[in-house]
């Protein structure tokens, strides 16, 4: 018997068809009526395969679940505590989008910095033959803080080296396994940067993190980018920094409440928007896709993960 696995939300074609060629899967969003069917067949699926969704009550109606693969590497909407209490297992994809994300990241800080969006605004508005435009920031050689050095901030700081930037980093504790500068104040951090590049998972933990003060000491002639999570950054001071050029500029490719993006963001020259796809390339989501594939069949093949978390 192939273990009954349900799909939660939708996922990339190539991997549902491996999902239900190799197991027997049910998509809950063909069912009209999803929390009715979760509470008379829920008990039937050992395994969860999820767009990174599973929060208590989705476990709760799962009593026979053994474990869950997640398509990306933020756990931040999967409660680890309520999976935790009953041993179930939680896989998420790192390290196959480490250098999409970092490569991102870096298009963030150059298209601020050179205004490499705006002018291109600026251009197809037709205003070039009223005259030039504004000179922008160079990038090369200027101090880059990294909030986060995990594996994406590693490849981050990889590539800022490319551009000799000075680098410092901070975290709750200090990285193993770096000569990156520590730097245990976030606020001296900011102060300290040129480009404050932020790249810590989400979640409680790391809620609005980039605050008011800490946009205020990054001052007005630094930039923000955010590759991590929407709910890192004080969105509202965001914007009044940003529409009183308490700092230089912002990239952003994470927001608040994706996927609705404040107006006031949208009519600003000094910030770039990105619709969250620093992982989407074809490359990348295909090895995510993979990974989900590879930890549900090694869970089932062999009882383990191929890339578990710490429920």
């Amino acid at each position: 018997m192939k273990p009954r696995v349900l799909q939660y939300g939708r996922l990339m074609p190539v991997l549902e068809q491996q999902l239900a060629q190799a197991f027997n899967l049910h998509r809950l969003a063909d069912e009209a009526q999803p929390k009715a069917f979760l509470v008379a067949r829920g008990r039937e699926f050992v395994g969860l395969a999820t767009g990174g969704f599973a929060d208590a009550a989705l476990i709760d109606a799962l009593p026979s679940l053994e474990v869950i693969s997640s398509f990306g590497v933020g756990v931040d909407k999967i409660d680890l505590v309520a999976a935790g209490r009953r041993g179930i297992l939680v896989g998420n994809t790192p390290d196959v989008l480490n250098d999409c994300v970092a490569d991102l990241a870096l298009g963030l800080v150059i298209d601020v910095a050179r205004g490499m969006s705006a002018s291109q605004h600026y251009l197809r508005r037709g205003d070039w033959p009223k005259g030039n435009y504004p000179l922008q920031r160079r990038v090369s050689g200027k101090r880059m803080g990294i909030v986060g050095l995990g594996r994406i901030g590693k490849a981050i700081a990889q590539r800022a080296a490319a551009f000799n930037m000075e680098l410092r980093y901070h975290n709750r504790r200090p990285a193993a396994e770096t000569k990156i500068a520590y730097e245990a104040s976030l606020l001296e951090l900011a102060r300290w940067a040129d480009f404050l590049v932020v790249i810590v998972p989400g979640g409680e933990a790391t809620r609005r993190l980039i605050n008011a003060a800490v946009l205020d000491a990054l001052g007005p002639e630094g930039f923000l980018v955010n590759v991590a999570r929407g709910s890192v950054v004080d969105e509202p001071a965001l914007v009044r920094a940003l529409q009183e050029k308490r700092i230089a500029g912002a990239g952003l490719d994470v927001f608040e409440n994706e996927p609705n993006v404040p107006a006031e963001l949208m009519q600003l020259d000094n910030v770039v928007l990105l619709p969250h796809v620093a992982s989407a390339t074809h490359e990348t989501r295909a090895a995510m896709a993979q990974r989900v594939f590879d930890n549900l069949s090694e869970y089932f093949a062999h009882g383990r993960l191929v890339s578990a978390i710490a429920a």
